[in-house]
């Protein structure tokens, strides 16, 4: 009986790391701004990275955030009356 049809297990990854790495490198920072915007308005787990507020932890110069603290779905709705 001869296999008709072959489904992956998704075991290893299709495109090397180092291809990965060099797409993101190319990215402009506004190409990945929009990336996370899109991303946070899909409902999925966004983490941004924003000056740290506290100026005397000197090692730490940015801090990691969700933006869920950072942003909010409900900003721009206009309340009606």
């Amino acid at each position: 009986m001869a296999r008709t049809n072959y489904t992956s297990k998704g075991e290893r990854r299709n495109v090397s790391k180092w291809v990965r790495k060099a797409i993101k490198r190319e990215r402009t920072g506004l190409q990945r701004l929009n990336a996370q915007i899109d991303a946070f308005l899909e409902g999925k787990n966004v983490v941004l990275t924003i000056p740290n507020p506290n100026p005397n932890e000197k090692g730490k110069p940015f801090i990691r955030r969700n933006a869920k603290e950072v942003w909010s779905k409900d900003k721009f709705i206009i309340k009606q009356s």
